[in-house]
């Protein structure tokens, strides 16, 4: 599914063609998506400018003149720039026209997105932790939070009240970088390897990021290219092949319902 970093990189992709343009016209041939689109949305932005374009934790926000669009990406969803003349594609739901002659399609085969508008603040966004790449992110906060915790390491720094946006691909490689078990416990992990783990979190994400995502089935960025971190990928969906660090088995468990894939010699 699309994390923060594929996220990210559809923001950059399709920000500079949006902002401080008129939407002209939506149009939705889905609205039943993980969220049903807010009723009357098409109708209510129509007109207004685009004022800017931000992302938080996985979510796109499109601030408009009066309120904002809420955008997530679901499990298989992408934005790309397209020319609007072109045909549909089966599973492009929705559809943003706008005054400079950009078309912005919304592809969704899982539709577990979202597209919602508010006049004021999204409660979707009201109890999310720190961005990883923020300042206000740190071994302070993890270690803080994490002390008397029983639940594994890994499901902890995916929990997107202590930090947001560290998916399974990203936390299966933070963690390998940083030599800890995933299934770990987060209360018995000292400060200093929080130090460690909190600098690879930021490391793989800002690597992931400069590589446009990662593309394992459905990704694609704002011009419709795929992510290439996923050729530098070192334990995520390699279970039982060799380390590349000591060419020892890779072991894959299953924690919170997610495959974990570590290294039991690289990692304790």
């Amino acid at each position: 599914m699309p994390e923060l970093p594929e996220v990210e990189t559809t923001l950059r992709g399709i920000e500079p063609w949006i902002t401080g343009q008129i939407i002209d016209l939506i149009t939705v041939r889905q609205g039943s998506l993980r969220w049903p689109v807010t009723e009357g949305m098409a109708e209510i932005v129509q007109g207004q400018a685009v004022l800017a374009v931000r992302r938080r934790a996985k979510y796109l926000i499109i601030q408009l003149g009066h309120g904002s669009m809420l955008i997530h990406l679901g499990m298989s969803g992408s934005l790309r720039l397209t020319d609007r003349a072109l045909e549909w594609r089966k599973h492009d739901h929705i559809e943003m026209q706008l005054s400079n002659g950009s078309t912005l399609r919304y592809h969704d085969p899982r539709r577990f997105g979202c597209w919602l508008w508010s006049a004021n603040d999204h409660s979707q966004l009201a109890r999310l932790g720190p961005e990883p790449l923020s300042d206000a992110f740190d071994s302070e906060h993890l270690f803080t939070l994490s002390r008397k915790r029983k639940m594994a390491v890994k499901p902890y720094i995916m929990d997107n009240n202590i930090v947001v946006g560290v998916g399974n691909i990203y936390a299966s490689e933070a963690l390998f970088r940083s030599g800890i078990r995933p299934d770990r416990a987060a209360g018995r992990i000292s400060h200093q390897r929080y130090r460690v783990l909190s600098g690879h979190i930021k490391e793989v994400l800002a690597a992931a990021i400069e590589q446009g995502g990662t593309t394992l089935r459905d990704f694609v960025n704002g011009n419709g290219e795929p992510g290439y971190f996923q050729q530098t990928l070192d334990v995520y969906g390699r279970g039982g092949q060799a380390c590349y660090k000591c060419q020892g088995a890779l072991k894959e468990i299953k924690l919170g319902q997610r495959s974990s894939v570590f290294c039991p010699s690289c990692q304790r």
